[in-house]
Protein backbone atom coordinates (compact mmCIF):
# COMPACT_ATOMS: atom_id res chain seq x y z
CA UNK A 1 0.00 0.00 0.00
CA UNK A 2 1.52 3.47 -1.34
CA UNK A 3 2.40 5.37 2.01
CA UNK A 4 0.47 8.96 2.29
CA UNK A 5 3.63 11.02 2.74
CA UNK A 6 1.56 14.16 3.73
CA UNK A 7 1.04 12.23 7.26
CA UNK A 8 4.78 10.91 7.39
CA UNK A 9 6.23 14.67 6.76
CA UNK A 10 3.41 15.97 9.49
CA UNK A 11 4.62 13.80 11.82
CA UNK A 12 8.19 14.53 10.54
CA UNK A 13 7.62 18.25 11.08
CA UNK A 14 5.79 18.08 14.76
CA UNK A 15 8.84 15.49 15.94
CA UNK A 16 11.50 18.00 15.21
CA UNK A 17 10.21 20.83 17.27
CA UNK A 18 7.10 22.06 15.04
CA UNK A 19 7.92 24.16 11.64
CA UNK A 20 8.76 26.79 13.79
CA UNK A 21 11.89 24.99 14.89
CA UNK A 22 12.98 25.01 11.54
CA UNK A 23 15.58 27.17 9.87
CA UNK A 24 15.96 25.58 6.41
CA UNK A 25 15.42 22.75 4.89
CA UNK A 26 17.08 20.99 1.46
CA UNK A 27 16.94 17.53 0.26
CA UNK A 28 19.39 15.59 -1.38
CA UNK A 29 18.57 11.82 -3.36
CA UNK A 30 17.21 10.22 -0.66
CA UNK A 31 17.32 12.69 2.92
CA UNK A 32 15.02 15.48 3.78
CA UNK A 33 17.90 17.65 5.54
CA UNK A 34 16.80 20.19 8.23
CA UNK A 35 18.60 22.62 9.89
CA UNK A 36 16.61 23.32 13.28
CA UNK A 37 17.03 26.65 15.44
CA UNK A 38 17.29 23.95 18.67
CA UNK A 39 18.04 20.48 18.23
CA UNK A 40 17.70 19.55 21.65
CA UNK A 41 13.47 19.84 20.87
CA UNK A 42 13.87 17.03 17.80
CA UNK A 43 12.70 13.96 19.23
CA UNK A 44 14.89 11.73 17.06
CA UNK A 45 14.06 8.12 18.52
CA UNK A 46 10.44 9.54 17.60
CA UNK A 47 11.51 10.16 14.28
CA UNK A 48 12.99 6.83 13.41
CA UNK A 49 9.70 4.98 14.48
CA UNK A 50 7.47 6.88 12.20
CA UNK A 51 6.57 4.49 9.18
CA UNK A 52 8.00 5.82 6.22
CA UNK A 53 11.37 7.21 7.71
CA UNK A 54 14.55 4.71 7.14
CA UNK A 55 16.74 6.44 9.67
CA UNK A 56 18.52 9.88 11.02
CA UNK A 57 21.37 10.83 10.89
CA UNK A 58 23.43 14.08 12.32
CA UNK A 59 26.12 15.84 10.61
CA UNK A 60 27.11 19.18 9.06
CA UNK A 61 24.43 20.89 11.45
CA UNK A 62 21.96 19.00 9.56
CA UNK A 63 19.14 17.03 11.25
CA UNK A 64 19.16 14.65 8.24
CA UNK A 65 15.58 12.53 7.93
CA UNK A 66 15.69 9.41 5.67
CA UNK A 67 13.27 8.59 3.42
CA UNK A 68 14.83 7.24 0.48
CA UNK A 69 13.37 7.23 -3.52
CA UNK A 70 10.28 9.14 -2.61
CA UNK A 71 12.18 11.99 -0.64
CA UNK A 72 11.16 14.29 -3.18
CA UNK A 73 7.25 14.12 -2.60
CA UNK A 74 8.18 14.47 1.08
CA UNK A 75 10.13 17.43 0.46
CA UNK A 76 6.98 19.11 -1.37
CA UNK A 77 4.98 18.19 1.62
CA UNK A 78 7.20 19.79 4.15
CA UNK A 79 7.05 22.70 1.94
CA UNK A 80 3.19 23.15 2.47
CA UNK A 81 3.64 22.52 5.76
CA UNK A 82 5.35 26.22 6.60
CA UNK A 83 6.99 29.42 4.91
CA UNK A 84 9.95 28.86 2.79
CA UNK A 85 9.82 31.27 0.64
CA UNK A 86 8.20 30.88 -3.44
CA UNK A 87 8.89 26.82 -3.32
CA UNK A 88 6.53 26.87 -0.14
CA UNK A 89 4.00 28.92 -2.30
CA UNK A 90 4.71 26.83 -5.22
CA UNK A 91 4.39 23.44 -3.49
CA UNK A 92 0.69 25.06 -2.42
CA UNK A 93 -0.36 25.79 -5.67
CA UNK A 94 -0.44 29.60 -4.84
CA UNK A 95 2.57 30.28 -7.53
CA UNK A 96 3.62 28.90 -10.43
CA UNK A 97 7.34 27.66 -10.40
CA UNK A 98 9.70 29.20 -12.94
CA UNK A 99 10.67 27.36 -16.04
CA UNK A 100 14.42 27.32 -15.85
CA UNK A 101 17.43 25.61 -17.72
CA UNK A 102 17.95 23.46 -14.35
CA UNK A 103 13.96 22.71 -13.94
CA UNK A 104 14.09 21.56 -17.29
CA UNK A 105 17.11 19.00 -16.75
CA UNK A 106 15.78 17.87 -13.07
CA UNK A 107 11.96 16.80 -14.77
CA UNK A 108 13.53 15.76 -17.62
CA UNK A 109 15.99 13.13 -15.59
CA UNK A 110 13.13 12.68 -12.96
CA UNK A 111 10.87 11.44 -15.56
CA UNK A 112 13.03 9.22 -17.37
CA UNK A 113 14.65 7.51 -13.45
CA UNK A 114 11.00 7.22 -12.47
CA UNK A 115 10.11 5.46 -15.81
CA UNK A 116 12.62 3.11 -16.00
CA UNK A 117 12.87 2.24 -12.10
CA UNK A 118 10.11 -0.78 -12.52
CA UNK A 119 11.29 -1.68 -15.11
CA UNK A 120 14.81 -2.71 -14.05
CA UNK A 121 14.16 -6.89 -12.90
CA UNK A 122 12.49 -7.72 -16.90
CA UNK A 123 16.08 -5.23 -18.60
CA UNK A 124 18.01 -7.72 -16.07
CA UNK A 125 16.41 -10.97 -16.51
CA UNK A 126 16.38 -10.50 -20.63
CA UNK A 127 19.84 -9.42 -20.67
CA UNK A 128 21.31 -12.40 -18.22
CA UNK A 129 18.84 -14.92 -21.09
CA UNK A 130 20.78 -13.19 -23.79
CA UNK A 131 24.22 -13.38 -22.03
CA UNK A 132 23.56 -17.07 -21.39
CA UNK A 133 22.48 -18.08 -24.79
CA UNK A 134 25.63 -16.60 -26.22
CA UNK A 135 27.68 -17.85 -23.97
CA UNK A 136 25.96 -21.44 -24.57
CA UNK A 137 26.79 -20.57 -28.51
CA UNK A 138 30.21 -19.61 -27.88
CA UNK A 139 31.02 -22.77 -26.24
CA UNK A 140 29.46 -24.90 -29.04
CA UNK A 141 27.17 -26.59 -26.75
CA UNK A 142 24.08 -24.45 -28.58
CA UNK A 143 24.69 -24.12 -32.08
CA UNK A 144 23.01 -20.43 -33.15
CA UNK A 145 21.41 -21.45 -35.97
CA UNK A 146 19.06 -23.93 -33.74
CA UNK A 147 15.44 -23.94 -32.98
CA UNK A 148 16.43 -23.71 -29.19
CA UNK A 149 18.57 -20.58 -29.59
CA UNK A 150 16.19 -18.92 -31.30
CA UNK A 151 13.67 -19.69 -28.86
CA UNK A 152 15.89 -18.88 -25.94
CA UNK A 153 17.46 -15.34 -27.84
CA UNK A 154 13.84 -14.36 -28.14
CA UNK A 155 13.08 -14.96 -24.82
CA UNK A 156 15.96 -12.93 -23.67
CA UNK A 157 14.83 -10.44 -26.40
CA UNK A 158 11.07 -9.57 -25.34
CA UNK A 159 12.05 -7.54 -23.06
CA UNK A 160 14.11 -5.12 -24.92
CA UNK A 161 12.08 -5.80 -28.37
CA UNK A 162 8.42 -4.34 -26.34
CA UNK A 163 10.61 -1.60 -24.14
CA UNK A 164 8.73 1.14 -26.12
CA UNK A 165 5.03 -0.41 -24.50
CA UNK A 166 6.64 -1.44 -21.07
CA UNK A 167 7.99 1.96 -20.76
CA UNK A 168 4.55 3.79 -21.73
CA UNK A 169 2.62 1.55 -19.15
CA UNK A 170 5.42 2.67 -16.45
CA UNK A 171 5.37 6.40 -17.71
CA UNK A 172 1.74 6.47 -17.43
CA UNK A 173 1.83 6.12 -13.70
CA UNK A 174 4.56 8.77 -13.93
CA UNK A 175 2.15 11.36 -16.04
CA UNK A 176 -1.31 10.09 -14.35
CA UNK A 177 -2.50 9.13 -17.43
CA UNK A 178 -5.05 5.91 -18.60
CA UNK A 179 -2.06 2.76 -18.53
CA UNK A 180 -4.06 0.92 -21.32
CA UNK A 181 -4.30 3.88 -23.86
CA UNK A 182 -0.79 4.68 -23.30
CA UNK A 183 0.41 0.68 -23.55
CA UNK A 184 -1.94 1.20 -27.06
CA UNK A 185 -0.41 3.82 -28.69
CA UNK A 186 3.12 1.97 -28.18
CA UNK A 187 1.76 -1.67 -29.66
CA UNK A 188 0.66 0.39 -32.48
CA UNK A 189 4.25 1.57 -33.17
CA UNK A 190 5.55 -1.83 -33.08
CA UNK A 191 3.00 -3.50 -34.82
CA UNK A 192 4.57 -5.66 -37.25
CA UNK A 193 1.88 -4.03 -40.46
CA UNK A 194 3.05 -0.59 -39.01
CA UNK A 195 6.84 -2.18 -38.88
CA UNK A 196 6.74 -3.39 -42.59
CA UNK A 197 5.63 -0.32 -43.96
CA UNK A 198 7.98 1.43 -42.01
CA UNK A 199 10.65 -0.93 -43.66
CA UNK A 200 9.89 -0.58 -47.11
CA UNK A 201 10.21 3.41 -46.69
CA UNK A 202 13.85 2.36 -45.38
CA UNK A 203 14.49 0.51 -48.40
CA UNK A 204 12.98 3.07 -50.10
CA UNK A 205 10.38 0.97 -51.99
CA UNK A 206 7.56 3.22 -51.11
CA UNK A 207 6.17 6.36 -49.21
CA UNK A 208 4.12 6.54 -46.68
CA UNK A 209 1.92 8.91 -45.89
CA UNK A 210 -0.88 9.86 -43.24
CA UNK A 211 -4.15 11.94 -44.67
CA UNK A 212 -0.94 13.41 -47.50
CA UNK A 213 1.43 14.06 -44.50
CA UNK A 214 4.70 11.87 -45.39
CA UNK A 215 6.02 9.67 -42.31
CA UNK A 216 9.96 8.81 -41.51
CA UNK A 217 10.86 5.83 -40.93
CA UNK A 218 11.36 5.32 -37.35
CA UNK A 219 12.06 1.88 -35.94
CA UNK A 220 10.50 1.94 -32.33
CA UNK A 221 11.97 -1.46 -30.78
CA UNK A 222 14.10 -0.89 -27.77
CA UNK A 223 13.64 3.04 -27.54
CA UNK A 224 12.93 4.46 -24.29
CA UNK A 225 12.41 8.44 -24.88
CA UNK A 226 9.64 7.90 -28.03
CA UNK A 227 7.37 6.45 -25.52
CA UNK A 228 7.84 8.49 -22.61
CA UNK A 229 7.42 11.89 -25.06
CA UNK A 230 4.35 10.42 -26.36
CA UNK A 231 3.22 9.41 -22.81
CA UNK A 232 3.34 12.71 -21.21
CA UNK A 233 1.70 14.31 -24.74
CA UNK A 234 -0.75 11.60 -23.98
CA UNK A 235 -1.60 12.76 -20.51
CA UNK A 236 -2.52 16.54 -21.93
CA UNK A 237 -4.11 14.92 -24.49
CA UNK A 238 -6.80 12.76 -22.37
CA UNK A 239 -7.54 15.84 -20.05
CA UNK A 240 -8.65 18.02 -23.10
CA UNK A 241 -10.61 15.42 -24.75
CA UNK A 242 -12.37 14.60 -21.16
CA UNK A 243 -13.46 18.67 -21.13
CA UNK A 244 -14.79 18.78 -24.38
CA UNK A 245 -16.73 15.28 -24.34
CA UNK A 246 -20.38 15.10 -23.36
CA UNK A 247 -20.95 13.05 -19.99
CA UNK A 248 -22.80 10.65 -22.36
CA UNK A 249 -20.64 9.77 -24.63
CA UNK A 250 -17.44 9.56 -22.64
CA UNK A 251 -17.41 5.61 -22.42
CA UNK A 252 -16.73 5.51 -26.40
CA UNK A 253 -16.08 8.75 -27.65
CA UNK A 254 -13.43 9.79 -25.59
CA UNK A 255 -10.90 6.98 -25.96
CA UNK A 256 -11.32 6.86 -29.52
CA UNK A 257 -10.87 10.36 -29.91
CA UNK A 258 -8.12 10.61 -27.52
CA UNK A 259 -6.33 7.57 -29.64
CA UNK A 260 -6.62 9.13 -33.36
CA UNK A 261 -5.34 11.88 -31.84
CA UNK A 262 -2.46 11.23 -29.54
CA UNK A 263 -1.52 8.12 -32.38
CA UNK A 264 -0.71 10.19 -35.73
CA UNK A 265 1.17 12.38 -33.11
CA UNK A 266 3.37 10.27 -32.03
CA UNK A 267 3.43 8.84 -35.56
CA UNK A 268 3.82 12.07 -37.43
CA UNK A 269 6.18 14.38 -34.79
CA UNK A 270 7.54 12.40 -32.06
CA UNK A 271 9.38 9.55 -33.58
CA UNK A 272 10.45 12.19 -36.56
CA UNK A 273 12.03 14.57 -34.02
CA UNK A 274 13.83 12.10 -32.44
CA UNK A 275 15.25 10.47 -35.54
CA UNK A 276 16.73 14.48 -36.96
CA UNK A 277 18.09 15.29 -33.41
CA UNK A 278 20.05 12.06 -33.57
CA UNK A 279 20.47 12.64 -37.28
CA UNK A 280 22.20 15.45 -36.74
CA UNK A 281 24.79 14.98 -34.04
CA UNK A 282 25.60 11.61 -36.18
CA UNK A 283 26.48 14.72 -38.81
CA UNK A 284 28.26 16.40 -36.29
CA UNK A 285 30.22 13.69 -34.62
CA UNK A 286 31.58 12.20 -38.45
CA UNK A 287 32.22 16.35 -38.96
CA UNK A 288 34.42 16.42 -35.62
CA UNK A 289 36.01 12.96 -36.48
CA UNK A 290 37.23 14.61 -39.54
CA UNK A 291 38.79 17.64 -37.48
CA UNK A 292 39.65 16.17 -34.28
CA UNK A 293 40.98 12.57 -35.19
CA UNK A 294 41.61 11.02 -32.14
CA UNK A 295 39.72 13.14 -29.92
CA UNK A 296 36.29 12.80 -31.80
CA UNK A 297 36.26 8.91 -30.51
CA UNK A 298 37.18 10.22 -26.95
CA UNK A 299 33.76 12.30 -27.44
CA UNK A 300 32.24 10.30 -28.44
CA UNK A 301 32.80 7.65 -26.03
CA UNK A 302 31.75 10.56 -23.60
CA UNK A 303 28.24 10.63 -24.41
CA UNK A 304 27.42 7.15 -25.69
CA UNK A 305 25.84 6.74 -22.52
CA UNK A 306 24.03 9.60 -22.46
CA UNK A 307 22.84 8.46 -26.31
CA UNK A 308 21.58 5.07 -24.72
CA UNK A 309 19.51 6.31 -21.90
CA UNK A 310 18.06 8.67 -24.90
CA UNK A 311 18.00 6.04 -27.25
CA UNK A 312 19.36 8.02 -30.42
CA UNK A 313 22.33 5.77 -30.24
CA UNK A 314 20.83 3.59 -32.81
CA UNK A 315 20.72 5.90 -35.07
CA UNK A 316 24.27 5.29 -35.71
CA UNK A 317 23.23 1.63 -36.93
CA UNK A 318 22.97 2.76 -40.73
CA UNK A 319 26.01 4.72 -40.46
CA UNK A 320 27.64 1.96 -39.41
CA UNK A 321 27.18 -0.78 -41.19
CA UNK A 322 27.52 1.29 -44.59
CA UNK A 323 30.69 2.49 -43.56
CA UNK A 324 31.43 -1.08 -43.06
CA UNK A 325 30.24 -2.21 -46.06
CA UNK A 326 32.46 0.50 -48.34
CA UNK A 327 35.05 0.07 -46.53
CA UNK A 328 35.19 -3.16 -44.40
CA UNK A 329 35.42 -1.42 -41.21
CA UNK A 330 33.96 1.26 -38.85
CA UNK A 331 36.61 3.40 -36.81
CA UNK A 332 34.88 6.01 -34.84
CA UNK A 333 31.55 4.94 -32.76
CA UNK A 334 32.51 0.89 -32.39
CA UNK A 335 35.38 1.74 -31.03
CA UNK A 336 34.01 4.69 -28.74
CA UNK A 337 31.85 1.92 -26.86
CA UNK A 338 34.32 -0.25 -25.63
CA UNK A 339 35.15 2.28 -23.13
CA UNK A 340 31.42 3.13 -22.40
CA UNK A 341 30.28 0.23 -22.33
CA UNK A 342 33.19 -1.82 -20.02
CA UNK A 343 32.78 1.47 -17.72
CA UNK A 344 29.54 0.92 -17.18
CA UNK A 345 30.58 -2.29 -15.57
CA UNK A 346 33.60 -1.24 -13.98
CA UNK A 347 31.03 1.43 -12.27
CA UNK A 348 28.77 -1.25 -11.49
CA UNK A 349 31.44 -3.10 -9.62
CA UNK A 350 32.58 -0.44 -7.29
CA UNK A 351 29.07 0.14 -6.50
CA UNK A 352 28.03 -3.58 -5.70
CA UNK A 353 31.54 -3.43 -3.08
CA UNK A 354 30.45 0.00 -2.02
CA UNK A 355 26.67 -0.55 -1.14
CA UNK A 356 25.61 -1.47 2.19
CA UNK A 357 21.84 -2.19 -0.07
CA UNK A 358 22.00 -5.73 -0.16
CA UNK A 359 18.99 -5.55 -3.03
CA UNK A 360 21.41 -2.53 -4.56
CA UNK A 361 24.72 -4.89 -4.63
CA UNK A 362 22.28 -7.11 -6.38
CA UNK A 363 21.45 -5.10 -9.10
CA UNK A 364 24.67 -3.93 -9.51
CA UNK A 365 26.66 -7.50 -10.09
CA UNK A 366 23.91 -8.44 -12.24
CA UNK A 367 24.38 -5.46 -14.44
CA UNK A 368 28.43 -5.18 -14.28
CA UNK A 369 27.84 -8.50 -15.61
CA UNK A 370 25.47 -7.69 -18.22
CA UNK A 371 27.76 -4.89 -19.33
CA UNK A 372 30.99 -6.58 -19.56
CA UNK A 373 29.80 -9.77 -20.68
CA UNK A 374 27.25 -9.45 -22.99
CA UNK A 375 27.90 -5.72 -23.90
CA UNK A 376 24.09 -4.97 -22.44
CA UNK A 377 24.25 -1.58 -20.78
CA UNK A 378 20.65 -1.10 -20.05
CA UNK A 379 21.00 -2.11 -16.38
CA UNK A 380 23.81 -0.81 -15.63
CA UNK A 381 22.39 2.79 -16.78
CA UNK A 382 18.89 2.63 -15.18
CA UNK A 383 19.64 0.33 -12.63
CA UNK A 384 23.05 1.86 -11.26
CA UNK A 385 24.53 4.82 -13.19
CA UNK A 386 21.65 7.46 -13.65
CA UNK A 387 19.92 5.96 -10.62
CA UNK A 388 23.05 7.26 -8.24
CA UNK A 389 24.10 10.02 -10.23
CA UNK A 390 27.21 10.30 -9.87
CA UNK A 391 28.67 7.20 -10.95
CA UNK A 392 28.09 8.10 -14.15
CA UNK A 393 30.09 10.96 -14.31
CA UNK A 394 32.91 8.23 -13.87
CA UNK A 395 31.49 6.04 -16.56
CA UNK A 396 31.62 9.80 -19.00
CA UNK A 397 35.44 10.47 -17.83
CA UNK A 398 36.50 6.49 -18.35
CA UNK A 399 34.44 6.79 -21.62
CA UNK A 400 36.40 10.22 -22.87
CA UNK A 401 40.04 8.84 -21.89
CA UNK A 402 39.71 5.20 -23.06
CA UNK A 403 37.92 6.18 -26.84
CA UNK A 404 40.96 8.92 -27.04
CA UNK A 405 43.28 5.91 -26.16
CA UNK A 406 40.92 3.88 -28.91
CA UNK A 407 41.54 6.52 -31.47
CA UNK A 408 45.23 7.05 -30.80
CA UNK A 409 45.39 2.73 -31.21
CA UNK A 410 43.94 3.17 -34.59
CA UNK A 411 41.12 0.73 -33.24
CA UNK A 412 38.24 -0.31 -35.86
CA UNK A 413 35.50 -3.07 -35.86
CA UNK A 414 35.02 -5.28 -38.29
CA UNK A 415 31.96 -6.34 -36.99
CA UNK A 416 28.97 -4.70 -35.62
CA UNK A 417 28.19 -6.59 -32.08
CA UNK A 418 28.45 -4.63 -28.90
CA UNK A 419 31.74 -4.56 -27.56
CA UNK A 420 32.38 -6.70 -24.48
CA UNK A 421 34.95 -8.31 -22.74
CA UNK A 422 33.96 -11.09 -24.93
CA UNK A 423 33.69 -9.58 -28.26
CA UNK A 424 36.87 -7.62 -28.55
CA UNK A 425 37.73 -9.92 -31.52
CA UNK A 426 35.81 -7.82 -33.48
CA UNK A 427 38.45 -5.14 -33.16
CA UNK A 428 41.40 -7.58 -34.48
CA UNK A 429 43.29 -5.85 -37.32
CA UNK A 430 44.22 -8.67 -39.32
CA UNK A 431 47.47 -6.77 -40.92
CA UNK A 432 48.51 -6.00 -37.82
CA UNK A 433 46.86 -8.61 -35.30
CA UNK A 434 49.41 -8.05 -32.22
CA UNK A 435 49.62 -4.69 -31.48
CA UNK A 436 46.18 -4.31 -32.10
CA UNK A 437 45.08 -7.37 -29.70
CA UNK A 438 47.50 -5.88 -27.25
CA UNK A 439 45.25 -2.28 -27.78
CA UNK A 440 42.25 -4.10 -27.29
CA UNK A 441 43.53 -5.62 -23.91
CA UNK A 442 44.64 -2.55 -22.51
CA UNK A 443 41.67 -0.54 -23.25
CA UNK A 444 39.48 -3.29 -22.22
CA UNK A 445 41.56 -3.21 -18.33
CA UNK A 446 41.74 0.73 -18.43
CA UNK A 447 38.25 0.43 -19.10
CA UNK A 448 37.15 -1.61 -16.19
CA UNK A 449 40.01 -0.27 -13.41
CA UNK A 450 39.57 3.19 -14.26
CA UNK A 451 36.12 3.74 -13.76
CA UNK A 452 35.98 1.25 -10.57
CA UNK A 453 38.63 3.33 -9.06
CA UNK A 454 36.50 6.84 -10.09
CA UNK A 455 33.44 5.39 -9.02
CA UNK A 456 35.06 4.86 -5.47
CA UNK A 457 37.06 8.32 -5.54
CA UNK A 458 33.94 10.33 -6.41
CA UNK A 459 31.38 8.03 -4.49
CA UNK A 460 27.93 7.90 -4.04
CA UNK A 461 24.98 8.54 -2.12
CA UNK A 462 23.94 5.12 -1.13
CA UNK A 463 20.54 4.05 -1.06
CA UNK A 464 19.51 2.63 2.23
CA UNK A 465 17.51 -0.45 2.78
CA UNK A 466 14.22 -0.07 4.07
CA UNK A 467 13.78 -1.03 7.78
CA UNK A 468 10.54 -3.27 8.38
Amino acid sequence: MARDYAVVSKAIVENIGGIDNISSLTHCMTRLRFVLKDESKANEAAVKAIDGVMGVVKQGGQFQVIIGNHVGTAYQEVLKLGDFGEESKVARGEKKEPLTLKKIGNNILDAIVGTMSPLIPAIIGGSMVKLLVMLLAMANILPADSDTYKIINSIGDGAFYFLPVMVAASASKKFKTNMFLAIAIAGTLIHPDFRSLMEAVTVGETAAHFLGVPIASVKYTYTVIPAICMTWILSYIERGVDRITPAVTKNFLKPMLILLIAAPIAILIIGPAGILVGTSISKFVFFVQAKLGFLAVGIMGAIWPLLVITGMHRVFTPTILQTISDTGMEGTVMPSEIGANLSLGGVSLAVALKTKNRELRQTALAAASSALIAGTTEPALYGVAVRLKRPLIASLITGFVCGCLAGIGGLASRSMVSPSVLTGVQFIDPERPGTSITWIAGITILSIVLSFILTLVIGFEDIPEEEE
